[in-house]
């Protein structure tokens, strides 16, 4: 179930989902040249700048330990991607949702919401698996914050939906967005039960993490005025 398009209006250009699309692709770049280096460059690229929960834990807690150095791989990890199909999905979702929550925030208390929302879904993903030695890395724990902003926001905007191969549907915000939680949340305790967290590739509980991150955040913050003069109009 992949989201092409929906039809809440904007009022303003969205210029910092515009700037972390393109950071996110230029660090797909970079870690592209670190590959034709070697799968071990990329490998300690990977682990260095993502997200280990056993790693973290051991920075943050150890004698005389800098928790600003610990912490850097929660923030770097977000703009690290394990490949084309990645990047691209991660990044359409953030194109499809974003634009219309940054509208709503203003651009910098948006990055701020974002990079929140990143945070809590690996927060929640090092709580849940403690252990691991497993790194995770991708932008979609903030694009899941993101969602669940417009879970709240626009809940009966409509979205057209692709169901491969060849269906289109347009659904409900709160339909598109509302399944595709409830199969994170399930998914995550799949994994949970079988005793792996990262089954599959995909931290599922991070991804519910952020979404419910996204959720309080936007129930919290206000609206910028600006926007509510525009949208008058």
């Amino acid at each position: 179930m992949i989201p092409i398009r929906d039809d809440t209006p904007r009022y303003s250009t969205p210029y910092v989902t515009y700037f972390i699309i393109a950071l996110n692709v230029l660090v797909f770049l970079f870690e592209l040249t670190v590959e034709m280096q070697g799968p071990r460059a990329l490998n300690s690229l990977i682990y260095e700048f993502g997200v280990v929960p056993r790693h973290f834990l051991r920075a943050a807690t150890a004698p005389g330990a800098s928790f600003p150095g610990a912490f850097l791989p929660v923030l770097t990890s977000m703009f690290l991607h394990g490949g084309f199909a990645h990047i691209i999905g991660n990044m359409w979702f953030l194109w499809i949702f974003g634009d219309n929550i940054e509208d709503y925030l203003g651009h910098f208390l948006y990055l701020i919401f974002y990079l929140i929302g990143g945070i809590a879904a690996a927060v929640l993903y090092i709580l849940l698996d403690a252990n691991s030695n497993v790194p995770t890395i991708g932008a979609s724990g903030a694009i899941a914050g993101v969602m669940g902003a417009y879970f709240v926001l626009y809940p009966r905007a409509r979205v057209l939906t692709w169901f491969p191969p060849i269906f289109f549907f347009y659904l409900p915000a709160w339909v598109m967005l509302g399944y595709w939680f409830v199969y994170q949340f399930l998914s995550g305790a799949a994994t949970s039960v079988a005793g792996a967290q990262n089954m599959g590739g995909i931290a599922f509980w991070a991804h519910v993490g952020g979404f419910v991150a996204g959720i309080v955040q936007i129930k919290l913050l206000p609206e910028r005025s600006r926007r509510r003069r525009y949208a008058a109009w």
